[in-house]
């Protein structure tokens, strides 16, 4: 009986590997249809059984022409392989392979990469990826001469299309008013959008004729007076995965911030990153285009504030604790952590934030009179492995999720793991601030943080980040910016203190300002720079 069914025709086989996504790989897609759905309230029966029923037919075409013979098993094979970790992390995370997910995923080092791995997610890939794989692999199937299988292939396929004519006969109203009401639910489609968004990022970033490099600011000048014979110092921390919402300065009700309370840093309130992803908001944060120009293909195209900077003859240097800085510090001097360099505060496989402090502290003993930039590029907040994030001495909040499947974490665990995060963060940044002030007889100094984006920690289902903007929930959008400015920065640089903190407080900001106001407060004078985009220029006289 079982040696009938042994050989299998392209189209059997087609409508097989079609169930198999459209009731595995898709679970997730049915997740969100459902909630539409319950929103929407009274839905016709026959639409809710049609949209499998649709799905399916719209797939089984789509697999029809990929269904040919040298090309079918390793076709299926390669995007079953895919599929499975794309099906994962949308199931257990919600997350989103968009081209900025994608992006942000190619960049993701080898350290970074196994933090996502567990037992979860490695018992997925065995069972929805490795073994269909394999499947497909051994299968035998019955492969027909061209023009009878072309023939078998459209006749298929003609069923197909008149299924679904059928259910646009009856249900196109239904369609549409969904469609409009859930524009979402396209993303969660498996596989037609992480191909087609993956086919968006290879035609950008290898297909398209490179663009000609632009320089910005050559014009730059370096106006800084320094009346009281001190070069201007200002250390700019970028922070990775820190969301608003958990931090005290913003009426969270919990210690995240109890190192910094006292050291006179000023909040700006309401702050939107550029990106759900650090492969899209560092650039983006860095670049002259704001949110709404910002083009990843013209931004590695031309100069970043980095290189304005420069070119008005200020010392930028750039220290990296995280991923790397995604092209924005290529032409200023850069030094990558060694995770290897420092038994106590790194494993081989991550570094605590500590050791940027020690790297700080080998900048500031340089005996310069030049005005200085140094960017300190955090590791933060990033998950999933928060755990991993502080050290055992900085676990104030517990339980706390010592895992890095963390959907499977209580809340309270989970929030307690990220907070401790926050916490840390927040203890380096009062090691900065000291060390700064520290070193007020020697430069006027000056510390500003921003985060690069948000994160979810299981609202609405969502974990983590990288949700497409239009759809990202104000976790992942809603960031930290804080300042702290000595007195002789201040008054050297005709900025009124009161009047930062008062603007600040008014709030409406995002990484929008960043570029023009790094230009403002090492006084760089430059077509380049938007006072209107200048977050300190009202409050300069």
């Amino acid at each position: 009986m079982l040696s009938k069914f042994k050989r299998l025709s392209v189209n059997q086989f087609t409508l097989l590997i079609t169930l198999f996504y459209v009731c595995v790989f898709n679970i997730p897609l049915f997740e969100i249809v459902k909630q539409g759905m319950e929103n929407q309230g009274e839905v016709n029966p026959g639409f809710i059984v049609s949209f499998p029923l649709f799905l399916i037919c719209a797939l089984g075409i789509i697999f029809s022409l990929f269904s040919v013979k040298f090309v079918l098993k390793p076709f299926f094979i390669l995007l079953t392989l895919l599929s499975s970790s794309v099906f994962f992390a949308a199931l257990k995370y919600g997350v989103v392979f968009d081209t900025g997910m994608i992006e942000n995923t190619l960049q993701t080092n080898k350290a970074e990469a196994f933090t996502y791995l567990n037992w979860a997610s490695t018992v997925n890939f065995i069972l929805t990826g490795l073994l269909p794989a394999y499947l497909i692999y051994r299968l035998d199937i019955e492969y027909k001469p061209m023009w009878k299988e072309l023939g078998h292939k459209l006749g298929f396929m003609a069923i197909l299309l008149t299924i679904i004519g059928g259910i646009a006969f009856f249900f196109f109203q239904n369609f549409v008013a969904f469609g409009r009401n859930n524009d979402e639910i396209k993303r969660y489609v498996i596989p037609t959008y992480f191909v087609g968004s993956a086919a968006k990022y290879i035609n950008t970033h290898y297909l398209q004729q490179p663009l000609v490099y632009k320089q910005l600011g050559l014009d730059a000048k370096n106006t800084s007076v320094n009346a009281n014979g001190k070069p201007n110092l200002l250390v700019l921390v970028v922070g990775e995965t820190a969301r608003a919402m958990n931090y005290q300065y913003y009426g969270y009700d919990r210690p995240t911030n109890a190192y910094t309370q006292d050291l006179g840093l000023i909040s700006f309130a309401d702050v939107a990153s550029c990106g759900t992803a650090t492969a899209v908001s560092l650039p983006c944060m860095f670049s002259q285009m704001t949110r709404e120009q910002y083009e990843p293909r013209r931004a590695r195209a031309q100069d970043s504030v980095l290189d304005v900077l420069s070119h008005a003859k200020l010392t930028v240097n750039w220290l990296d604790n995280d991923s790397g800085c995604k092209g924005v510090c290529d032409r200023v001097n850069f030094v990558q952590i060694d995770l290897n360099s420092d038994p106590k505060q790194c494993s081989g496989d991550y570094c605590f934030d500590q050791v940027l402090l020690d790297k700080l502290d080998d900048e500031l003993a340089q005996d310069s009179q030049e005005d200085r930039v140094i960017v300190l590029h955090v590791i933060g907040s990033h998950g999933p492995t928060y755990y991993l994030r502080y050290p055992d001495d900085h676990r104030y909040f517990e339980p706390d999720c010592q895992r890095s499947d963390i959907q499977n974490c209580t809340n309270e665990q989970l929030v307690n793991t990220y907070d401790n995060t926050l916490r840390y963060t927040d203890y380096i940044l009062s090691q900065v601030v000291k060390k700064l002030a520290a070193q007020q007889s020697r430069f006027d100094t000056g510390m500003l943080y921003v985060s690069d984006h948000g994160e979810s920690l299981g609202e609405k289902g969502m974990y983590l980040h990288g949700a497409p903007y239009a759809i990202a929930p104000k976790e992942q959008t809603q960031v930290p910016m804080l300042a702290w400015l000595s007195p002789d920065f201040a008054s050297d640089n005709s900025l009124s203190l009161s009047c930062v903190a008062e603007h600040a407080r008014q709030g409406s900001f995002s990484h929008d300002n960043l570029f023009s106001s790094l230009l403002g407060l090492m006084n760089v004078q430059t077509q380049a720079y938007d006072a209107g985009l200048d977050m300190f220029a009202a409050c300069r006289s």
